[in-house]
């Protein structure tokens, strides 16, 4: 039985390794057996089951392992083209683990500690460095940064400080010390960012100095305490006010969508409401209830609504140009560093995440009932001169819940937002908006916003035309409003219609109008994950049925575990986080390797990888299709899905594993990653790597354009740099349909000949060469040309046989008229 095992030791980290198991489908009766075999007391079983720990957060992590941008040579030594690993992060009620997925298959284990509950942890990239700016902290690097519930100090307050610790030596490099409890981490090659509840601080990568904070971020009751989204550059964050002169143009718009289910349910809480008030009412007359109870919510009811707080503000800045110290947008302050500032929703904000290439974010609320895609369209002047599209609206449902991860695939093409229910609903969008169809989503590669036939037919214009006439925005959603008037946040942006009227009539300035139509959008797929464990463990992935997939729901009767994070609560909610990669099924069936490996290269869509709080980990592979139900398939045709697990890791740790702690080897998968990055760091910046032989030419920097060289040198170098502005066409002009090449003999006989034709050629040493239009027009009767001949003259062809004689005296003509 031990070589059936999944599970093996790792030779290069000393961890564990495990191999993908092969996930079928349950049928509605085995999804039973397992239903009752979790709820069956172990007693009668006879073999106990394995114990696990208990996990407590999941999280894909980015780092110096899978960065492609900055960390190619390490890919290519290693065979793995392109393609990076997946990294995943596993919280425990005591310690946390760390996991690598490269394109084999097989789970590799690179860390795992037992130290106490642990809130937050991220493995920080490598920093951007010049020659101004060096890392201070080169030769511990990677750095690991940990909020656990007993510090370094072992003096301050549970969760009050971020320790950095080297994975490379083991020691612990940095203590951040903070008054108030954190709850999450966010870090990028430029900075770090410790959360704090209403407060974002913010460290610079390199020295880790305090660089920026935020102190007007608006509360949200759960599960994220303050939402933030951060990307290469741009920090996104909840304010708790509007500020007018700040004011970006556009933001949400046309959320008052009220189906039937939703009608409903008002109805139901609206009845709720008021029953419960004439309760109370009456009980306070009475005399059954202390009247202290009832006026102490009235007054805390008057307070909220005297409050100057606003929920739903949405503040983007720019990490680079924020000025140092407080951040504050306000009246009196600038726009320096201030990105963009709109509002996103009614509701207060959940959870928001940008797409990778930073130009698109989508924010929740705290219903969870829409998800908002904006596109954000910077001025460099300031953030009232930005412009923020709304592009879509993801309909989840009409039930109301709470948003715990956020992930796009890497053509930003597809969205997955996974609830605190365990379900990741996948969304199709496009980079550039646009109803999702055939076309868009059926092709391995992304399309233009207009195909071919779209273009040449003008349809472009006739859009604009009529979307200027329905007041700028043109929805085919019924009951959605066409005009940004329509919505309650629109309404706010009236005073700024009078913004360079004189320049309103230019279409190619995105930041005027009119602006792009809304789009709303239904998930294609819904995957749902498991209420038991055994459903996880014993069986792999839910019942596929339809565009979607479901699992039956056990109730859990185990008793709660403490709270150790507060994003994440007990009580039917579950832990899940999903990331887009390529498939790495294939290694999970010895049988038909090859053919599962060329197999994997033929979907359009990347497999979707899902974590949840069993620590089980299921490649889903989604291929999009044509609607079943559509009369005729076309490029506009509606989009469907059909998803299935493919593969399945067992990644929750037992008491049993040992830790695999710091320090490593030089061969471990992390340091091998940050020496890679860093060596490019340094070619990037011009400096000299360590360990590198000599200074670095000209040639060997990826900066030298750059670099400050001036005199002969430079003339001679850029003087050897070969320009190419066009490539040739595939054809010449004069061979395309529109042209027809005639012979005009004299006698009023046309001939239609090709352009490949003997007469275009060259002319042989025994040809002689003949002048075009070698005849008197006024003797040619042009009535009685035959502009289309029934039947056109064989034409001599490069090397046919033909008589010379036959060619003298014929003249030719080229008619560029389109047919």
């Amino acid at each position: 039985m031990a070589t059936e095992s999944p599970r093996r030791p790792s030779r290069c980290t000393g961890g564990v390794v495990v191999r993908p198991q092969a996930a079928t489908e349950q049928s509605y009766m085995e999804s039973v057996v397992t239903f009752l075999q979790d709820v069956v007391p172990q007693a009668y079983s006879g073999t106990p089951p394995e114990e696990k720990e208990k996990i407590v957060w999941v999280r894909f992590e980015n780092a110096d392992l899978n960065d492609t941008s900055r960390n190619m040579e390490f890919h290519e030594i290693h065979s793995t083209g392109n393609e990076p690993p997946l990294l995943l992060m596993i919280g425990y009620s005591d310690g946390m683990q760390v996991w690598s997925i490269p394109i084999s298959g097989e789970a590799q284990e690179l860390f795992s500690v037992r130290h106490g509950p642990v809130r937050a942890a991220r493995i920080l990239p490598a920093p951007q460095i010049s020659a101004q700016k060096c890392d201070n902290f080169a030769e511990k690097r990677p750095l690991l940064g940990v909020c656990k519930s007993i510090g370094s100090s072992g003096t301050s307050p549970p969760y009050c400080c971020v320790d950095l610790y080297s994975l490379r030596t083991g020691e612990m490099v940095k203590s951040i010390q903070f008054k108030t409890p954190i709850y999450d981490l966010h870090c990028n090659k430029r900075i770090l960012v410790v959360v704090l509840q209403e407060k974002i601080a913010a460290f610079d990568s390199c020295t880790f100095t305090k660089k920026f904070f935020v102190t007007s971020c608006y509360p949200c009751p759960g599960p994220n305490m303050n939402p933030i989204a951060l990307g290469s550059r741009w920090l996104a964050y909840a304010e708790n006010k509007l500020i007018r002169c700040h004011q970006s143009r556009g933001g949400a718009c046309g959320d008052n969508i009220q189906s039937y289910t939703a009608t409903v349910i008002s109805a139901a809480k609206t009845i709720k409401t008021g029953l419960t008030m004439v309760g109370k009412v009456v009980t306070q007359l009475t005399g059954t209830l202390p009247s202290g109870a009832t006026e102490e919510e009235i007054l805390a009811h008057s307070n909220l609504r005297r409050s100057p707080l606003v929920p739903g503000i949405v503040t983007i800045i720019d990490t680079e140009t924020v000025a140092e110290g407080q951040v504050l947008v306000s009246e009196d302050s600038d726009s320096d560093g201030i990105v963009a500032h709109f509002p996103a929703h009614e509701k207060p904000i959940c959870c928001m995440a940008f797409n990778p290439s930073g130009m698109l974010l989508v924010t929740t609320d705290t219903l969870g009932h829409d998800f908002h895609v904006f596109q954000i369209l910077t001025h460099p002047w300031s953030s009232s001169q930005s412009a923020v599209h709304h592009l879509y609206t993801l309909h989840r449902g009409e039930t109301e819940a709470k948003v715990q991860d956020i992930s796009f695939s890497h053509d930003c093409r597809w969205v997955v937002v996974s609830t605190l229910r365990g379900t990741s609903h996948v969304f199709p969008i496009n980079p550039y908006g646009g109803q999702p169809c055939v076309r868009t989503h059926m092709s391995p590669r992304v399309v233009n916003r207009m195909s071919r036939f779209q273009k040449s037919a003008g349809l472009e214009e006739i859009e604009q035309e009529l979307t200027s006439k329905q007041g700028g925005r043109c929805s085919p959603v019924p009951g959605l409003s066409s005009s940004p008037s329509g919505s309650p946040l629109h309404g706010k942006l009236n005073s700024q219609d009078t913004y360079n009227n004189f320049t309103n009539n230019n279409p190619g300035n995105p930041r005027l109008l009119p602006l792009p139509s809304l789009t709303v959008v239904l998930p294609l797929a819904q995957i749902k994950q498991p209420m038991t464990l055994g459903t996880i463990t014993k069986r792999t992935g839910p019942y596929l049925f339809g565009a979607g997939c479901f699992s039956i729901k056990a109730p859990c009767k185990s008793k709660p575990a403490p709270q150790i994070s507060p994003s994440k609560s007990v009580g039917g909610e579950f832990c899940v986080a999903a990331v887009f990669g390529a498939s790495r099924s294939w290694f999970a069936n010895n049988s038909g390797l090859k053919r599962e490996k060329d197999q994997s290269k033929q979907f359009v869509v990347e497999s979707l990888y899902i974590i949840s709080c069993y620590g089980s980990l299921v490649e889903h592979v989604l291929e999009p299709r044509p609607l079943s139900t559509a009369p005729k398939i076309s490029d506009d045709t509606p989009l469907e899905m059909v998803t299935c697990p493919r593969a399945s890791w067992a990644l929750v740790r037992t008491p049993q594993w040992n830790e695999l702690q710091p320090p490593f080897n030089a061969n471990h998968p992390l340091l091998l990653a940050a020496d890679a990055v860093q060596y490019y760091q340094y070619l990037l910046a011009g400096l000299v790597p360590p360990g590198s032989p000599g200074p670095i030419t000209r040639h060997e920097s990826y900066d030298s354009l750059a670099s400050d060289h001036s005199g002969q040198e430079d003339e001679e170098w850029l003087s050897q740099v070969e320009i190419v502005t066009h490539t040739g066409p595939h054809r010449r002009l004069w061979m395309g349909p529109q042209f027809q090449f005639k012979t005009i003999h004299p006698s009023g006989q046309t001939t239609v000949i090709s352009s490949s034709s003997s007469v275009l050629q060259s002319h042989g040493p025994s040809d002689t060469p003949q002048p075009l239009l070698d005849f008197d027009t006024d003797d040619l009767d042009l009535n009685s040309l035959r502009i289309q001949p029934v039947r056109s003259e064989p034409v001599s062809m490069p090397g046919s046989p033909r008589p010379e004689a036959d060619r003298r005296g014929v003249s030719t003509v080229i008619d560029a008229t389109s047919e």
